[in-house]
């Protein structure tokens, strides 16, 4: 795209059109009405569930028992029983 198109595409997006000048319109008159006070309460918000933070929460508790738990004495192998068997005690 070069310069003369690019002016001509920007000359034509700022042409107003009566679809723009109806939608100021609405935008003014709900302006004016806000600012005059007599305009429509917007409603009020829902509540939300809020499950997330106690999800997390459980799930952060559940991964620190889990990793801070000391590891569990492992059994001896069945090689190390033969080399024990095999050379005695302290080899």
């Amino acid at each position: 795209m070069n310069d003369t198109e690019l002016d001509t595409l920007l000359a034509h997006a700022r042409t107003e059109t009566p679809a723009d000048a109806g939608a100021a319109d609405r935008f003014l008159a709900w302006h004016r009405a806000e600012q005059a006070g007599t305009a429509l309460p917007s409603p009020a918000p829902r509540a939300r569930p809020v499950w997330w933070p106690a999800l997390l929460g459980a799930a952060a508790v559940l991964t620190g028992a889990l990793v801070l738990r000391p590891a569990p004495d492992l059994p001896a192998s069945a090689a190390y029983d033969a080399y024990q068997g095999a050379l005695g005690e302290g080899w």
